[in-house]
């Protein structure tokens, strides 16, 4: 892009003073539609401008979860996010533990497949015995022991535990490691799940709810979670992001042909 005329200018301007940072991503959208550019300025930048909301370096954390999140996956934006949370102060373990917490978001094939696994065992008869009755003492060992590390217990483990105890203690072992020794507060820890279970690429209420619950419990307040929805409403700004590039470079192969 050449020399911008004095409204995209501003525009650039004003972005990257709300947002703390410019990049290229951007600028073909600038050139092309600075309408939409600006209403995106303005729709991002709104929780960025308002006065006592979260800490920008746990903004930019929050944006570097919905980015890595294996629903999503998006590398540009995770290397600028993560080039502003270093500006911002986040250390080496901090933005490590936000991959560590983000990388549970596997085992939501669990907590939603295995409930439904055992209702239609019982509403068939088949598939082998259901595991009824009180859990056994190696079972309520990990209950225990999960309730004490991470803080809460849902009825959503029940049916893990009972039908994989072996598989419940390894995913307890794994989970388990960035509230043994990470430097994120517990109410920021939940603030990465609820983003992570809210962003449209996933959007698992059962997770979604038990971690407002958790962040609520540490000291988090509403307008805080409301913010987090604010931040990864802007997710779906990458069909621009990732598809304007190609849409530019066409043209110009078409130009050429």
């Amino acid at each position: 892009m050449g020399t911008l005329d004095a409204r995209r200018q501003a525009l650039k301007d004003e972005f990257t003073s709300a947002r703390g940072y410019w990049s290229d991503l951007w600028s073909d959208l600038l050139e092309i539609d600075p309408d939409f550019f600006e209403a995106y300025k303005n729709f991002s930048s709104a929780p960025w401008k308002r006065k006592g909301g979260l800490d920008p370096k746990v903004r930019e954390l929050i944006y570097i979860a919905i980015d890595t999140s294996t629903t999503h996956l998006y590398d540009p934006g995770t290397r600028i996010h993560m080039r502003n949370a270093i500006r911002y102060g986040a250390t080496r373990e901090e933005i490590m533990e936000v991959l560590e917490l983000t990388s549970v978001l596997g085992i939501h094939s669990c907590s939603l497949g295995v409930p439904i696994l055992l209702e239609e065992m019982q509403a068939t008869g088949k598939g082998g015995p259901l595991p009824t009755g009180e859990l056994t003492a190696e079972q309520e060992k990990l209950k225990a022991k999960f309730t004490e590390l991470r803080g809460y217990w849902s009825p959503i483990w029940d049916a893990v535990l009972r039908m994989s105890p072996d598989f419940f203690a390894a995913y307890l072992e794994f989970s388990g490691v960035p509230w043994k020794k990470g430097p994120l507060e517990p109410k920021v820890k939940e603030f990465i799940y609820i983003a992570i279970d809210a962003a449209t690429t996933h959007l698992y209420e059962p997770g979604l709810r038990i971690h407002i619950r958790n962040a609520l419990n540490y000291g988090a307040t509403g307008a805080e979670i409301m913010e987090i929805f604010e931040l990864i409403s802007v997710l779906g700004i990458h069909t621009i992001t990732s598809s304007v590039p190609i849409l530019t470079d066409e043209l110009k192969q078409a130009e050429k042909a």
